[in-house]
Parts: structure tokens; C-alpha cells; sequence
């Protein structure tokens, strides 16, 4: 008897070691967004304000006014210092993208993740390291961070908006 090939992909997963790693990775997930991605840092700096995460998160808004981009940091006041592109696509995206804060009793959560459609992510073991993992079709291991990222949402208030009001 032989067996029927399963048309489900076999989830890939790769070590992070470095902050190059870590950098290529991010893109190679933020990639693979066809519907949502959610972006969970402490501080959102590099690798997220380079012209390539800038394009191909443009792209991505630009593909579907359904996809979503959903952002949460511990530190936003550094989106404006250290971010200068993210806050460009707020202002072009401001109907599809989203950028909040976590509350006080959430910053003890020190494990920073980027998920695509609930089934790609990065995931680091701590903001300090940039060892982590790198996972492609595996929604399975994903669930977890997608339930963390839906717990920190809810501990969060939005952050930036598209304009800037001056008194």
C-alpha cells in the first residue's frame, strides 16, 4: 500500500546566531506575508529601519487594503529617533497598520517575535540576544506566539498615529 503525500508544507526551522542572521531573517518572514504580520520588539530599531524592510513592507500594505501590520513595542518614544520609515508607512498605511505600547504590567515579556499569517515567524530568546529561531509553515508553533502577541495587544494602548499635532 503506499501512502497518500500530504499536500500540508513540512515546517522548516533554522537557528539564529547573529545580528546578521537575525536581519536576513526578519525579511525572509516579512516576505512570506500574504495577510498579516505582527511585529512584537522592545524597541523597534534596526533591522526595521532599513530601505529593504521599508519596500518590502510597502509592498506588502500595498498588495491588499486587507492586509495588516500590526506593531507592538515596549518603547515608543524610540519610534521616532530609531524608526523614521516605520512611522512613513504609518502615515501612508494609517487604515491597515497599527502601532502600540505595552502597559507597565507587560514589559516583563523580553522575547521578541515577527509572525506572517500566523504560520512564519522569528522568534529571539531575549531583546539582548539575537539568537533565536527562524520557522517557515509551522502555524503549529506559531499558535503560541500568536496567542502571546494577542495577550500583549490587549495589554497595549496605540502609540503613533499618522499625524502629528503641534500646539
Amino acid at each position: 500500500m503506499t501512502e497518500i503525500p500530504s499536500s500540508a508544507p513540512v515546517p522548516q526551522h533554522q537557528k539564529l546566531l547573529g545580528s546578521v542572521e537575525y536581519r536576513n531573517a526578519v525579511i525572509q518572514v516579512l516576505e512570506q506575508a500574504q495577510r498579516r504580520i505582527k511585529i512584537f520588539e522592545s524597541i523597534l530599531g534596526e533591522p526595521y529601519n532599513t530601505l529593504q524592510c521599508e519596500a518590502t513592507l510597502r509592498r506588502f500594505l500595498l498588495a491588499n487594503p486587507q492586509n495588516c501590520l500590526h506593531i507592538v513595542v515596549h518603547d515608543a518614544q524610540a519610534l521616532t529617533r530609531d524608526c523614521p520609515r516605520i512611522l512613513r508607512l504609518l502615515q501612508g498605511f494609517s487604515h491597515n497598520m497599527a502601532i502600540h505600547a505595552t502597559r507597565s504590567h507587560a514589559k516583563t515579556i523580553y522575547d521578541p517575535f515577527v509572525l506572517a499569517d500566523d504560520s512564519h515567524y522569528v522568534h529571539r530568546f531575549h531583546f539582548d540576544d539575537t539568537r533565536g529561531l527562524l520557522a517557515f509553515d509551522d502555524p503549529q508553533s506559531a499558535r503560541a506566539l500568536v496567542e502571546r502577541f494577542d495577550a500583549l495587544w490587549e495589554a497595549s494602548d496605540p502609540a503613533a498615529s499618522a499625524t502629528t499635532l503641534g500646539l
